[in-house]
């Protein structure tokens, strides 16, 4: 998907042609509209389709009229009515006439671009422009992390309870995407380190710049605490799943033996062999089931007391 717009005083607003101080907005788009693009703004096609690549890492490219900025944003993925959590590339190309921004799948980002929404935003300031879609990404990354935590607490409430293999994916789902939005975050602190490196900044745009180093370190950190909740939260599961394992074979165990009394004694009563009067006394029967029952009591009063039942 390809939207055009024009900056004017300082506002995004549609338009149906490229023009100076122009912003190209593409979103998963087809190969047709990124050489229709490449075109027109002189660009390699090249360099567009590898920030289409989800494993692209964060950096920065000098291209012959432009600067190329590669970051990761973080993304909310339904698959059967439950979230993933993943970060995806977003590419910002910037040259003297505008900015064209280039990402796999729809994102709010783009829509506060749009409106305009990100405190000091300016499409003009190509320095601050990267920074600032660095530092508003922060609070999609905040809020799913939260989402997370919020998520990893209603596990372990339920964490006494009966567990399924859908809850322990669930949980590998979470990690996952917890590692993902690590490697992210990393990515976009060295993108910035180099910016702070290589750029002239102002005083106002440094202190931007160090605000936004401040959220990436909060949110690697808040991402670091998870994953430590999380794995602790999946060895409990995984101790308590066992701990349930055993008792059951305990119990079962102990079953078994308590049934093997009466079946031992009908087994050896059983034999073709001569019991005298005993075997034709018309109470031997209820003798025999008699002192199964009192020897399978007594089995069971000795388990229990050992805490084997």
């Amino acid at each position: 998907m390809q939207k055009i717009y024009v900056i004017k005083n300082e506002q995004a607003v549609p338009a149906e042609e490229i023009t100076k101080s122009y912003w190209v907005s593409l979103v998963d788009p087809s190969d047709e509209e990124i050489t229709n693009i490449c075109t027109k703004l002189q660009i390699e096609e090249k360099v567009l389709k590898k920030t289409l690549d989800k494993s692209e890492l964060p950096h920065i490219e000098v291209e012959e009229n432009g600067l190329l900025y590669v970051i990761n944003i973080p993304y909310v993925l339904l698959s059967k009515s439950k979230k993933k959590y993943r970060a995806f590339p977003f590419g910002i190309y910037l040259t003297n006439e505008g900015v064209l921004t280039i990402s796999t799948h729809p994102h709010p980002l783009i829509t506060d671009m749009s409106e305009k929404t990100i405190p000091e935003f300016s499409f003009q300031n190509h320095d601050t422009l990267p920074i600032l879609l660095i530092g508003k990404s922060m609070e999609y990354y905040l809020k799913h992390l939260n989402e997370i935590q919020d998520d990893i607490r209603l596990k372990e409430k339920d964490l006494l309870k009966a567990s399924s293999n859908k809850d322990l994916e669930h949980l590998l789902s979470l990690q996952k995407s917890l590692l993902y939005f690590t490697t992210s975050l990393q990515g976009n602190r060295a993108v910035l380190e180099k910016i702070e490196n290589n750029m002239k900044l102002s005083p106002k745009e440094l202190d931007i710049l160090r605000d936004v180093q401040i959220e990436i370190r909060q949110g690697i950190e808040m991402a670091n605490i998870c994953r430590e909740i999380l794995a602790n939260t999946m060895n409990t599961y995984s101790s308590i799943i066992s701990n349930n394992l055993n008792d059951i074979m305990k119990f079962l165990t102990s079953i078994t033996l308590v049934i093997s009394i009466p079946t031992m004694i009908a087994s050896f009563l059983g034999m073709n062999v001569s019991l005298g009067s005993f075997g034709t006394d018309p109470y031997s029967f209820i003798v025999i089931v008699g002192l199964s029952f009192v020897l399978a009591i007594l089995l069971v009063i000795v388990l229990k007391k050992k805490n084997l039942l």
